[in-house]
């Protein structure tokens, strides 16, 4: 299923998809050499956007919370990317500690963690669930609205002590038996990393500590994925402009005390002479703008959208709230200032983008992002949308070459090449901190 496109099937994008197609086997053959060098995160979502001259990331979720929102039919395919996945980081795995967000009132996500749950458990591993939350002090089973239940249970150290008075090995409290191998984290670690995942012994914590928003930035990230999709595009032959958003940092901000907006004025002055000048280029005759978010956290929290700077500058004390704090009520310090792309897909008569879940170096389903309230060029992570599976009925592999750019294999193909090289930039993101 691919999503009706209010723009015409002519222009960069069309271009683009079918230089994906002329280049497939060089395309192929370069991401297969890529990750010889750079290993790849356990696993990945990353969301697209579309414009129909423009097809690029504008967010990567090294913690994704929404595999069940994939097409079931994909999940052979989960199974044997995941397996690959442990048969590198543990080969003699037999156990996995899953340590879930700190919700129990959130079903949807729930149903998520019961989805990767069963994914890892048909790898072959006996997996548990160890909750962080205080209250969990005894195995507590919920029931999910699928039918499902899910049991958290909690945790504990045990082993010989190192120097931080803690058992050097993480377990379960319920069951002094069970000792993985490897830790799986699906909490994106905002507030910090708790004491007891600190300073373990032979026990393998993916993704790596290093990569919560405590310590990770979208900056970093994107900076990262400006010097892949450079040498991508000249691979290929291609401006990387056509896939990579334009995007600026300021220093320290505070919105309550209007600190440092006047920075922030003059970088997307500046970012948006820069779009600008790219739009005149492709005789786009769209207006651009810059999205405003915080340059760590998730949740579709911190964001705004300005089409000119003199919209910082007089913020509303409402605005200024709302910008002030993302998830767990964590105030934002530092922001990314990113080109906006508009999204010309829609999904049920609404907005739509593609969002491409990856486990090692493969692509393993999507979903549509779809929000009926929301207008192409606004923030569709935010209340009242909703998920439309993707079957990718091709595994996102298998491009064909006898059909239009924009058909649904082609099409997907392309979302599946842009997810990869944030893939590849997010590995070498870990690398730049020293975990991997």
């Amino acid at each position: 299923m691919v999503p009706h496109l209010a723009t015409a099937l002519t222009g960069p994008l069309l271009t683009l998809e079918r230089r994906f197609l002329d280049n497939e086997t060089a395309i192929e053959r370069w991401l297969r050499g890529q990750w010889l060098e750079h290993a790849p995160p356990f696993y990945c979502s990353v969301d697209l956007r579309n414009s129909g001259f423009k097809l690029a990331p504008v967010d990567t979720n090294l913690f994704p919370g929404g595999f069940n929102n994939l097409d079931p039919a994909m999940l052979p395919l989960c199974v044997q990317a995941a397996m690959s996945a442990i048969e590198k980081l543990c080969p003699e795995a037999k156990n996995l500690l899953l340590i879930p967000e700190n919700h129990t009132r959130n079903q949807y996500y729930l149903m998520n963690v019961a989805r990767l749950a069963a994914i890892l458990h048909h790898t072959g591993l006996n997996v548990r669930i160890g909750s962080l939350l205080p209250e969990i002090d005894r195995p507590t089973t919920l029931a999910l609205p699928d039918g499902q239940s899910l049991t958290l249970e909690p945790l504990r150290r045990f082993g010989s002590t190192g120097d931080d008075g803690l058992g050097r090995r993480l377990g379960l409290a319920s069951d002094p038996s069970f000792d993985p191998c490897a830790i799986l984290l699906n909490n994106d670690l905002s507030a910090g990393v708790p004491a007891i995942l600190e300073n373990l012994h032979e026990q393998f914590v993916i993704p790596p500590l290093a990569a919560g928003w405590h310590a990770r930035r979208k900056s970093q990230h994107f900076a990262a994925y400006r010097r892949v999709a450079r040498e991508f595009a000249a691979l290929i032959g291609i401006d990387p402009w056509l896939i990579d958003p334009e995007f600026a940092v300021c220093g320290k901000i505070d919105f309550q005390q209007r600190a440092g907006i006047e920075c922030l004025a003059e970088n997307i002055d500046k970012l948006l002479h820069h779009i600008r000048a790219k739009y005149t280029e492709y005789g786009i005759t769209a207006t651009p703008f810059v999205v405003v978010k915080a340059d760590a956290g998730t949740y579709g929290m911190g964001i705004m959208m300005v089409k000119d700077a003199s919209e910082v500058r007089e913020l509303s004390r409402r605005q200024r709230n709302k910008m002030a704090v993302v998830k767990e009520g964590l105030p934002v310090s530092e922001v990314i200032l990113q080109e906006g792309v508009p999204t010309f897909e829609s999904v049920d008569e609404g907005v739509a983008e593609p969002v491409v879940y990856m486990i090692d170096r493969y692509v393993v389903g999507g979903f549509y992002r779809v929000h009926t309230q929301r207008g192409p060029d606004e923030n569709l992570n935010a209340p009242g949308m909703h998920f439309k599976p993707l079957a990718f009925e091709t595994g996102c592999s298998l491009p064909d070459t006898t059909q239009n750019p924009d058909a649904p294999p082609n099409r997907f193909y392309a979302y599946g090449v842009v997810g990869r090289l944030a893939l590849l930039a997010a590995a070498h993101e870990l690398e730049e901190t020293g975990e991997t």
